[in-house]
């Protein structure tokens, strides 16, 4: 009897064992109840309190923002499938300002129109219009590219007409890059060249993958806006307004 009663314990132990086994762990997840769902708009009263606390910091952030750093001539727009004045200035404002930081040749300043995300008005720039223009935190850097990979550049800019240069001209036929130059010779499949370009880029962002091909990537330390920044500044110290054109660095047939 003894015999049989530990048997049947241990079949009972054996039995809990696998059932308890066989459940699905629970874990726990926070979730919101519906009746507890607020509609945040103008109809909740302003804490006079938390104004009052972020007031100085608002007042500091807009004079900040509202800073005049410059003037264009003209508006800049952003255009997308084509060249850009807009596009034009960014480009050559990037070779501008890492040229003398690197202080060593680079052929071509690249971007894409994704990274334009607003224009440039015509009259008073402000810092805000900058932030507006170019609001990531995308440090420049200077990359060496195998010929092939700046083939395979052209040809990306040819299907998605988002590249935007310094230094370099094509032209886009039946969604083919053809008479492609930099630096006004044709390019050398076998030889490298130097692109000054955001991390972003660099890292294969807005679908150029092909650039972690890099046989090198060396950082300037400064942000794009930065050098927008810095740029706008300099020409406003020589007394020159903001300006830039179309001059066919792609061209569409």
């Amino acid at each position: 009897m003894i015999f049989i009663r530990h048997r049947q314990l241990i079949y009972s132990l054996c039995f809990s064992l696998l059932f308890f086994s066989c459940q699905q762990t629970l874990v726990p997840s926070a979730r919101l109840r519906p009746d507890t769902d607020i509609k945040v708009d103008a109809s909740i009263p302003v804490n006079l309190l938390a104004e009052a606390m972020i007031a100085p910091y608002r007042q500091q952030l807009e004079q900040r923002m509202n800073e005049v750093l410059g003037y264009s001539a003209q508006e800049l727009k952003k255009v997308s499938g084509g060249e850009s004045a807009l596009g034009n200035f960014v480009a050559d404002v990037q070779m501008a300002q890492v040229l003398p930081l690197y202080q060593k040749p680079i052929d071509i300043s690249l971007m894409t129109t994704g990274g334009l995300r607003a224009s440039i008005p015509q009259g008073a720039v402000t810092l805000s219009n900058i932030f507006e223009l170019s609001p990531f935190e995308n440090q420049l850097v200077v990359v060496t590219l195998p010929g092939t990979t700046m083939q395979k550049l052209f040809e990306h800019g040819a299907q998605y007409k988002n590249l935007i240069m310094k230094n370099a001209s094509f032209t886009i036929r039946n969604g083919k890059a053809e008479n492609i130059s930099i630096n006004g010779k044709p390019l050398q499949p076998g030889r490298s060249y130097t692109l000054v370009m955001s991390d972003y880029l660099a890292n294969g962002g807005d679908d150029l993958f092909f650039l972690k091909e890099a046989t090198h990537v060396e950082p300037t330390g400064i942000l794009v806006r930065e050098a927008l920044i810095r740029h706008i500044k300099q020409l406003t110290a020589q007394k020159k307004p903001i300006e830039a054109h179309v001059d066919g660095r792609m061209k569409v047939q």
